[in-house]
């Protein structure tokens, strides 16, 4: 959402861009406020997927308080468990078939220190659901994609 709102030109799409230039997370309460709205539309009535968020233990507090407002709930969290060294090379890779000028590799090693720092706790957080879904994903992406449907249609959540 935040690259969408980056290439339409937006005034928020700026901002953001700035701030993921630096390797930096956008801070928790526009995240919050976009998800927010992204959810209250129509489309997402029957269901969504969410990427890259939640981010850290305040933005997985205010999704929860979020959901439970509206009588909704989690029915999956799929946790990608990817060794540092695997994530910094497919980063690298992406920022060359991309052309992603935020991947460069002193903000890479930036991005894993925050995940460690900040996202990392939040896996305990949902791993007391009951509803964590831990998946190997150093492997293709013909492997974990199976991983993923095998996942989903254990939990029976959806078609995959």
């Amino acid at each position: 959402m935040f690259r969408a709102e980056q290439a339409a030109g937006t005034e928020f799409g700026k901002r953001v861009g700035e701030i993921m230039a630096t390797g930096q997370l956008v801070p928790d309460e526009l995240t919050i406020a976009m998800i927010q709205n992204r959810l209250a539309q129509n489309d997402a009535a029957e269901g969504f997927v969410l990427d890259g968020f939640p981010r850290n233990l305040a933005q997985a507090e205010a999704l929860d308080a979020m959901l439970g407002g509206i009588g909704r709930g989690l029915d999956a969290i799929l946790f990608f468990d990817v060794p540092d060294e695997v994530g910094f090379e497919r980063a690298l890779k992406r920022a060359e078939l991309e052309d992603r000028l935020d991947d460069t590799p002193d903000v890479i090693r930036k991005r894993l220190d925050i995940y460690h720092r900040e996202t990392e706790p939040i896996v305990e957080h949902y791993r007391t659901t009951g509803k964590l879904v831990p998946l190997h994903a150093a492997g293709s992406i013909e492997e974990v994609w199976h991983e993923i449907q095998s996942s989903i249609e254990l939990l029976g959540v959806g078609a995959a």
